[in-house]
């Protein structure tokens, strides 16, 4: 083979080793860009799973019932609020009558 033929050979082989390691760290580049894009999608899709909340098909009555209890729960805190400000003996019949009020509002709500 002649000299000048050898040497395009020489150039074309070197100039493929130059290039191959820039071709591969693009697509090293990009394969990174395309993980991160689907671990993006997969905690914006996790987080909209977790945003649904089940609705609850309450009847009128059922509802009513659970209004009933809550305020009975709402108006037994103040209770035992109002009570901390107050004498160490009406703190004791308030929290008496509070947990007596509480069992009565826990088996209003039971199912």
């Amino acid at each position: 083979m002649k000299r000048k033929g050898l040497e395009k050979r020489i150039q074309r082989l070197e100039k493929r080793l130059r290039e191959g390691p820039k071709k591969l760290a693009k697509l090293k580049r990009k394969l990174q860009a395309k993980i991160a894009a689907e671990a993006k999608e997969a905690r914006r899709k996790s987080r909209s799973r977790r945003r649904l909340k089940r609705k609850l098909n309450l009847s009128p009555e059922r509802r009513a019932q659970l209004a009933e209890a809550m305020k009975a729960r709402w108006a037994a805190k103040r209770g035992a609020q109002a009570s901390h400000s107050a004498s160490p003996a009406i703190s004791d019949s308030i929290s008496e009558q509070v947990s007596g009020a509480h069992t009565s509002s826990q088996n209003a709500v039971a199912f």
